[in-house]
């Protein structure tokens, strides 16, 4: 069996066979955001409802392909610790997500949990404004009314109020939806960490080990807009054992395992007092020393176990597997069989023209993968 997956893991490898897979997903992604698109022209403005109903099932469409490489291209694991009432809360209803945000991976792992609990189509993102520019991954999310922020507070204040708003007063009866959120801003690397133990030390705050000092007014005002009817605020957090392989994009498209870890715990909206910007404030300085504490158990121990959360049994989910199935079919196959009749029987400029169509679309899908790639330390510095 081991020498079956190293020889499936060798063909993985092999440049030719990824951009066949990025070319499928590029592809079929570009037709989904047309699908969106014509949504969003003809049925939004006259129907929201029916216009979320239909983009919840097409934002599945895209994003089962990428749980489809987590889970079943590079047969990678994801465990989940959780008490089974708040994962059933989760099911059925409004949340926020908060997340350790310190993988290139993070929000795949996301996804994927997003998946097993039956909640992928209604996740969405507050992230900055420039991940809605990139195709394929950021249109769908932009069609998905995820919340895109500039980064200037005037601005941000009113988007983040309006667009939650926006959301609550129009979503469809029996679905729900998920923001995921990371407090910290910015993806966790140990420079950015002692630059924000700098203001901890200043605000008279304790010291974080795992975690970047979280910003709290969005989340504060993201609250407030909701007014009530996000009845919980979920504490995800997620880590990637010893004998995981390393945790990016690029390892799982070679077709290499990791092994995640995923802690869940719900926090009702009532006992957190968003009315007062102050006392939230505190609320998120005192889970993220949660989290901390959290993950310090899992560093030291490599697990979740032991936190008074069981590991939840996850029954394999084949819907991702048959979405890829049906892409490969209708867009892979066909294609493929285009491709050989073309380079037996095409000019060489025609050629040419194809080879760069194709590089085009691999080139796509590497900006895609930056956009999770975690710049070192020193490639910060340099870039200061």
């Amino acid at each position: 069996m081991m020498f079956d997956r190293k020889l499936l893991t060798a063909i993985q490898s092999l440049l030719p066979v990824q951009i066949f897979i990025c070319y499928c997903f590029v592809v079929s992604g570009l037709i989904v955001n047309f699908a969106q698109f014509l949504s969003w022209i003809f049925i939004w403005p006259f129907s929201r409802k029916m216009y979320r109903r239909i983009n919840y099932h097409l934002g599945a469409l895209l994003w089962s392909q990428l749980t489809f490489l987590y889970s079943w291209w590079s047969d990678s694991t994801i465990k989940i610790y959780a008490n089974p009432q708040d994962v059933k809360d989760l099911q059925s209803e409004y949340a926020i997500i908060l997340v350790n945000h310190r993988y290139e991976i993070d929000w795949l792992v996301g996804l994927v949990a997003a998946q097993e609990i039956g909640l992928l189509g209604g996740l969405k993102i507050v992230g900055k404004r420039s991940l809605s520019l990139i195709p394929v991954l950021g249109w769908s999310w932009l069609f998905s009314e995820s919340i895109f922020l500039r980064r200037i507070w005037e601005n941000d204040k009113r988007v983040l109020e309006h667009d939650i708003q926006q959301l609550l007063n129009g979503y469809p009866d029996n679905y729900y939806f998920n923001f995921l959120m990371a407090c910290e801003g910015t993806r966790f690397t140990e420079a950015k960490r002692l630059e924000s133990m700098k203001v901890a030390r200043e605000k008279n705050l304790p010291e974080l080990k795992y975690h970047i000092l979280p910003r709290t007014r969005g989340f504060t005002m993201i609250m407030r807009g909701a007014k009530g009817k996000i009845p919980a605020v979920y504490n995800f957090m997620l880590g990637f054992t010893k004998d995981s392989a390393p945790a990016s994009f690029r390892t799982l498209l070679k077709g290499h395992s990791c092994k995640a870890q995923l802690y869940i715990k719900r926090h009702p909206t009532s006992q957190i007092p968003y009315e007062d910007e102050a006392k939230c404030g505190e609320w998120i300085q005192k889970l993220f020393q949660e989290k901390d504490r959290i993950y310090d158990s899992f560093v030291q121990h490599d697990d979740f176990d032991g936190l008074g959360a069981p590991e939840l049994p996850i029954v394999r989910n084949y819907s991702d597997l048959l979405i890829q199935f049906f892409w490969l079919l209708t867009i892979g196959i066909p294609s493929l069989i285009w491709f050989i009749n073309f380079i037996i029987h095409s000019t060489l400029l025609a050629k040419i023209i194809v080879g760069s169509v194709i590089l085009v679309i691999y080139a796509v899908i590497q900006l895609m993968i930056n956009m999770s790639v975690i710049k070192s330390d020193e490639k910060i510095k340099k870039n200061k």
